[in-house]
C-alpha cells in the first residue's frame, strides 16, 4: 500500500471509531508529518477534534488523552501499522510495518495516477497559461507565467486529471495594433514588404520577433510627441477588430509570426501547448454576441444612462462598491461600443467550460519533433480536418499575473451567475509576482547601470520601454555559463554531447530558480545563483540525481540489478533487523520521504502551487546525497542491508527522476 492508501485506510477507521464509540461524526481527520522518523511516520491530532464535538453534542468534557487511547486499540491492529503511541495531551503518532512497506513499495510507481490523464474518462481540466500579446518577443516574465503554467499541468496530470493547455492569443489588442502603426506609419511597409523583411531576417539569422521588440519600443517613444500618430492607433485597431481589410490581413501576418516565434522559445524549455485560440475568433464568430444576450436576459448586467460610466454596460458587484480604482474593470462594453478584455474573457471563459453554446473552426498550426500537433482556431468558420476535442473542461486554472486580479474576479462572478451550477469555483485563478533581475544579472546581459542602480535590490523591466530581458537572450546566457562548467568538468566529451548536458543544466537551472518561491512571491533573477551547485538549486536536484544513477551503472557493471536486489529482500527473510540496527532510521527516513511523492503532488495540486514541489525535491536531493555519504551501499558486506540499501536507494532514484520530470527538468547523463 502507498502512502496515500495508508492514510485513507487510518481515517476511516478513526471516523468509524469516532461514530461506534461516541456517537460522533467526523467529516474529516487532519494528518500531520512529525518532524522525525523517531516520532511516528504520522500523527492524527484528532482527539482534540473529537473532545470538541463532544462536549458541542453533550455537554461532557472528555480528556483527548482518554479518547486517543480508545482511537489508539481500534487502529493499532490495521496490518501496514506497527504500532500507535499516544503523545502529549492526545497526539495519535502512527509507526508504520517498515518491512511490509519497503516490500510493498520496492517497486511501485511513483506517481501511480498519472497514468489515468490519458483515460478519455478522466475528469478534464484546461491550463491557460503564457498568453503572450503577440507584437514581439517573450521576455523573462512571460517565462515565469509559462513555467508556472507547464509545470502546473505536469502536477494535475500527475494527479490523474486529463489536462488541455492553451495559449491564448490576443492578436486583435492595443499591443498588435501598435506594431502595426510602426509598420504603416514609421517603417511605412506594406504587407509584402514586411514579407520580404522576414525573410531579410531569417537569411541573416536573426528573427522576426526580435524585430517587432525594437519597433514596438520606438513606436511608444513616438507616442510621446507625435498625436497624430498615436491617433493612428485607435483607426488601426478598429480594422484589425473589424477583419477583412489589409490592415487586418498585415496585422494577422505579423502576430502569427511572432505566435511562431514564441512558440518556438517555449520549447527550448519544453513548454507545449494543444490548442491556441485567437481574440479575433471570439469577436468573428460572434462568442460574445452569445454572451452578452445570456447576460442581459439573466439580468447580471445593466445599460447605465448617468455619471462617467453612461452608454457603458456594467456587470454590478455589491462587494465592489466604492471600489473607484478598479471601477472600469466592470465595464464589459464601451460607450463606444467596443468590449473590453473583460467582457472577451467571460464570453472565452464560457466556452471553456463547454457552457457557451458556440465553437470555434480550426486548423493546424504547427507540430512538433515528435508528431504531437498544436492546433489554432481560425476565422474562416470552417474546420479542415477531423481535430480533437477542445474545451469543456470541469475546472480552468488562468495563470496571469496578480495586477490582474480584479478582473480575473469580475470574470469568475460573471461566469457563476451565468452558470449558478458550476459557480466560481469553476474558474481558477494562478497569480504570480513579477521577475526582476539582480544588478549583477542585468548588467551580464548588457543593461548599462548607473552607480544608483548598483545598490538596488534589484532591477525592474519595462516592455513598452524596451527594457526588459527576452527569453531566448536568457537561455543563450545560461547556456552558455552551463557550457563553460561542462567544459571544464568532461573536457573529452564529444561537443554536442557537452551542448546537450549544458542545455539541460540550463533549463533545470532556470525552471527550478521560477518554481522555487511561492507564486506571489517577486523573483529576483541571478545568474550566479540560478546555476550554483550548492544550495536550493535546479543543478543541486539535478546532481543528486546523476549520483543516484550512478550506483545503478555500476550495479550494472558486476551483472546485478536492481530486480536482483528486490528478489533478495523476499528471499532473505526478514527485514526487521535492518530497521532496528543502528542505521535503521536512516534508513527508514530515506524511504518514507521518497514515499511521499505522490502525497507531495496531491498537495500541490490541491493548494495551486508548484512551490511545494519544488521544495520537496530540493528537501529529497539533499536527503539523498546524504544517505549516499553515510551509506557504502555497494560496498556493503551484509547481504540482507546491502539488498535493502540497493532498494531505498532506487526508490529515492526514482521519486527524484520524476520530481524533476513533473517540474519540467531532465536529469543529464553526466554533470
Amino acid at each position: 500500500m502507498t502512502i496515500i492508501q495508508i492514510q485513507q485506510i487510518l481515517r476511516e477507521a478513526v471516523i468509524a471509531a469516532a461514530h461506534s464509540r461516541f456517537g460522533v461524526e467526523l467529516e474529516q481527520v487532519v494528518a500531520e508529518i512529525p518532524p522525525r522518523t523517531e516520532l511516528g511516520d504520522l500523527a492524527f491530532p484528532v482527539a482534540f477534534e473529537l473532545a470538541k464535538k463532544i462536549k458541542q453534542a453533550t455537554g461532557e468534557k472528555k480528556n483527548p488523552r482518554e479518547l486517543a487511547e480508545v482511537l489508539k486499540a481500534e487502529i493499532e491492529t490495521i496490518p501496514a501499522v506497527a504500532c500507535v503511541e499516544v503523545a502529549g495531551a492526545g497526539y495519535l503518532n502512527i509507526f508504520f510495518d517498515r518491512a511490509a512497506f519497503l516490500s510493498a513499495n520496492a517497486a511501485a510507481d511513483p506517481l501511480p495516477n498519472r497514468a489515468l490523464s490519458t483515460d478519455p474518462s478522466s475528469p478534464k481540466v484546461c491550463v491557460e497559461h503564457t498568453s503572450v500579446n503577440p507584437n514581439k518577443a517573450a521576455h523573462i516574465g512571460h517565462v515565469r507565467n509559462s513555467v508556472l503554467g507547464d509545470t502546473f499541468q505536469r502536477i494535475l496530470k500527475a494527479t490523474g486529471k486529463r489536462v488541455e493547455i492553451q495559449n491564448y492569443i490576443d492578436n486583435t489588442g492595443v499591443q498588435v495594433a501598435d506594431v502595426v502603426v510602426g509598420f504603416l506609419f514609421i517603417e511605412n511597409m506594406n504587407i509584402d514588404a514586411i514579407k520580404d523583411l522576414d525573410k531579410e531576417l531569417s537569411d541573416a539569422g536573426q528573427t522576426f520577433d526580435y524585430y517587432c521588440w525594437d519597433l514596438y519600443a520606438r513606436v511608444g517613444v513616438e507616442y510621446q510627441s507625435n498625436e497624430a500618430l498615436k491617433e493612428k492607433r485607435t483607426e488601426v485597431l478598429h480594422l484589425i477588430e473589424e477583419g477583412n481589410n489589409e490592415t487586418a490581413e498585415l496585422a494577422d501576418y505579423v502576430a502569427t509570426r511572432n505566435v511562431e516565434c514564441i512558440v518556438d522559445t517555449m520549447e527550448r524549455l519544453s513548454i507545449r501547448y494543444d490548442l491556441l485560440p485567437r481574440e479575433s475568433e471570439i469577436l468573428h464568430l460572434h462568442f460574445w454576441d452569445r454572451a452578452f444576450e445570456q447576460m442581459k436576459q439573466l439580468g447580471v448586467i445593466r445599460y447605465e444612462t448617468e455619471g462617467k460610466q453612461a452608454g457603458c454596460w456594467v456587470m454590478p458587484f455589491e462587494e465592489h462598491v466604492g471600489d473607484a480604482d478598479n471601477e472600469t474593470d466592470k465595464i464589459l462594453v464601451r460607450s463606444n461600443g467596443t468590449v473590453t478584455y473583460t467582457g472577451k474573457d467571460i464570453a472565452y471563459q464560457l466556452w471553456k467550460l463547454g457552457i457557451l453554446g458556440l465553437d470555434f473552426c480550426y486548423r493546424e498550426f504547427f507540430k512538433y519533433p515528435d508528431g504531437r500537433e498544436v492546433w489554432i482556431t481560425r476565422s474562416d468558420e470552417t474546420t479542415e480536418t477531423v481535430h480533437p476535442p477542445f474545451g469543456g473542461g470541469e475546472t480552468i486554472y488562468n495563470v496571469i499575473d496578480t495586477r490582474q486580479s480584479y478582473p480575473q474576479d469580475i470574470v469568475r462572478k460573471g461566469v457563476a451567475a451565468i452558470s449558478p451550477e458550476r459557480g466560481e469555483k469553476a474558474s481558477v485563478h494562478l497569480s504570480y509576482e513579477m521577475v526582476a533581475l539582480s544588478p549583477a544579472a542585468a548588467e551580464e546581459l548588457g543593461f548599462r547601470l548607473s552607480d544608483e542602480d548598483r545598490k538596488r535590490p534589484f532591477i525592474e523591466m519595462s516592455g513598452r520601454k524596451g527594457l526588459g530581458v527576452k527569453a531566448d537572450d536568457l537561455i543563450d546566457r545560461l547556456e552558455a555559463n552551463a557550457l563553460a562548467e561542462v567544459e571544464v568538468r568532461h573536457p573529452d566529451t564529444p561537443a554536442d554531447e557537452k551542448r546537450g548536458i549544458a542545455h539541460q543544466i540550463a533549463v533545470g537551472a532556470l525552471r527550478y530558480f521560477l518554481l522555487k518561491f511561492t507564486r506571489n512571491t517577486v523573483i529576483v533573477f541571478d545568474f550566479k545563483e540560478a546555476l550554483s551547485f550548492e544550495g536550493e538549486t535546479g543543478l543541486f536536484c539535478q546532481y543528486s540525481a546523476v549520483r543516484a544513477n550512478s550506483i545503478f551503472r555500476k550495479l550494472a557493471e558486476q551483472d546485478e540489478t536492481v530486480l536482483d536486489s528486490r528478489m533478495d529482500l523476499v528471499a532473505m527473510g526478514s527485514l526487521a533487523d535492518v530497521f532496528s540496527s543502528i542505521d535503521g532510521n536512516d534508513i527508514w527516513s530515506m524511504a518514507i520521504l521518497a514515499s511521499r511523492l505522490e502525497e507531495t503532488v496531491e498537495q500541490a495540486a490541491m493548494q495551486n502551487e508548484p512551490a511545494i514541489l519544488a521544495k520537496y525535491t530540493f528537501t529529497l536531493a539533499k536527503a539523498f546525497n546524504l544517505f549516499y555519504h553515510n551509506h557504502k551501499i555497494i560496498a556493503e558486506t551484509d547481504e540482507i542491508k546491502r539488498a535493502v540499501l540497493v532498494v531505498v536507494a532506487d526508490i529515492a532514484r526514482r521519486a527524484l527522476t520524476n520530481a524533476l520530470d513533473t517540474l519540467g527538468i531532465e536529469v543529464p547523463d553526466k554533470m
